[in-house]
C-alpha cells in the first residue's frame, strides 16, 4: 500500500514537471504581470460606470460581456462586484452578463486555455462565453426586468485614466504572445529580450513609485492566490490519469450524445473550480478520452457556476431568479459543446 502512494505521488510530481516546463513558464508568468496590471491601473469604476440607467442597453451589454479582460477577475472576486453593481441599480440583464462572462474570460484563464488545450477550444471558450452571457442577460432581462422597478444611476468614484495603460497593455501583451509567435529559441529571445527591456523602461518612466507598487503587489497577490491552487490541481489531475478508468470517462462523456454533454455541464456547475485549475483537470480528462465537445461544456459551467457560488447568486438575487440563472447556464454550456463537437470538431 505504501509504495503504491508513493508511485502515485511520482506520478502527481511528474505531471508538475511536465506543467513546470520553461514554455509554460514563458506564458504564465507574462500573463500574470499583464493581469496585475489591468487590476491595478485599469480604472474599474470607469467600467461599472456603463451599467447604470444612463447608459444605453447596447453599451451595458457589450461592457458586461468584454470587461472579464480588462476588470481581471476570477469566480471568487466576480460575486462581491456583481453585488455591487447589482444592488446599486444595474439592470439585472447587464448584471448576470457580466457575472457569467467575467470568470470565464479571464485573460488568464483564455490564455492557459489555449496553451494547454489547444487554441480551438481557448478561442471558442471567449468567443462563446461573450455571445452567450448577452444570451443570458437579455433572457433574464425578458423573465424578469419588468419586476425590477426602476433602474438608477451608478455613482462611482476615481475614474481618471492614465495615458500610458494602453501602451503598457499592448507591451505586456507581445511578450506574452511572442513565444508563441516565434516558438525557436534564438528569433523569440531576439524579440523577447527587446521587448522586456522597453517594458521596464516605459514603466520607470510613465508610472508612479505608488502606481507600480501597486502594480506588483496586484500580481504578486494574484500569484500567492492562484499558483499554490494550480500546483495542487496539476499534481492531483496526473494522479487521476493514473487511478480514473478511460473507458469510464469514454462511456460517459467521450462520445457525441447529447447524455455526455450534460453530464459535463452538471458536474462543472456542481464541482469547485479554483482559478485557472479547470485547466488541468479538464486536460486530464481529455488525455483519457474526453471529447472536446464535452471539455467546453465543462470549460463554460465551470467557471461560472459551483456549490458555494449558487448559494451566493441566490442569495444576491432570490431563489427563484438564482434558480433560472443557473439553469440557463448549464444549458447553454450543453448546448454549446454539442454544436462545437458537433460541427467545428
Amino acid at each position: 500500500m505504501t509504495s503504491y502512494l508513493v508511485d502515485l505521488a511520482y506520478v502527481g510530481i511528474a505531471s508538475l514537471q511536465e506543467y513546470l516546463a520553461l514554455h509554460v513558464l514563458l506564458c504564465l508568468i507574462p500573463a500574470f504581470f499583464l493581469a496585475g496590471a489591468i487590476a491595478s491601473l485599469f480604472s474599474k469604476e470607469s467600467v461599472l460606470k456603463y451599467f447604470g440607467a444612463d447608459a444605453p442597453k447596447y453599451v451595458s451589454y457589450t461592457v458586461a460581456a468584454v470587461s472579464g479582460c480588462l476588470l481581471a477577475v476570477c469566480s471568487c472576486t466576480v460575486l462581491p462586484l456583481f453585488a455591487g453593481i447589482y444592488k446599486r441599480g444595474a439592470g439585472i440583464g447587464p448584471a448576470t452578463t457580466f457575472l457569467f462572462s467575467a470568470p470565464a474570460i479571464n485573460i488568464l484563464a483564455i490564455v492557459y486555455t489555449a496553451k494547454i488545450l489547444g487554441y480551438d477550444l481557448g478561442v471558442a471558450r471567449a468567443v462563446i462565453a461573450i455571445l452567450l452571457s448577452v444570451f443570458i442577460g437579455i433572457m433574464m432581462a425578458f423573465i424578469y426586468e419588468k419586476y425590477n422597478g426602476e433602474r438608477k444611476s451608478i455613482k462611482t468614484f476615481g475614474e481618471e485614466k492614465h495615458a500610458h495603460t494602453v501602451w503598457l497593455f499592448l507591451l505586456l501583451l507581445a511578450i506574452l504572445v511572442t513565444p508563441e509567435i516565434l516558438p525557436t529559441w534564438n528569433p523569440m529571445l531576439f524579440v523577447e529580450i527587446p521587448l522586456i527591456l522597453i517594458t521596464i523602461y516605459v514603466s520607470l518612466k510613465w508610472f508612479s513609485k505608488d502606481e507600480l507598487e501597486s502594480w506588483m503587489t496586484e500580481t504578486w497577490f494574484l500569484v500567492k492566490q492562484i499558483t499554490p491552487l494550480l500546483l495542487i490541481g496539476v499534481f492531483f489531475a496526473g494522479i487521476m490519469v493514473e487511478l480514473l478508468p478511460a473507458e469510464y470517462v469514454v462511456k460517459y462523456v467521450g462520445g457525441n450524445t447529447f447524455t455526455s454533454y450534460i453530464i459535463a455541464s452538471v458536474a462543472a456547475a456542481l464541482m469547485y473550480f479554483s482559478t485557472l485549475t479547470e485547466v488541468p483537470i479538464i486536460s486530464a480528462l481529455t488525455l483519457l478520452g474526453m471529447g472536446k465537445g464535452p471539455a467546453l461544456s465543462m470549460l463554460l459551467a465551470g467557471p461560472a457556476l459551483s456549490l458555494p457560488n449558487m448559494i451566493v447568486i441566490s442569495r444576491i438575487m432570490g431563489l427563484q431568479k438564482g434558480l433560472t440563472y443557473i439553469s440557463l447556464v448549464v444549458v447553454i454550456a450543453t448546448i454549446s459543446g454539442y454544436v462545437f463537437g458537433t460541427y467545428f470538431v
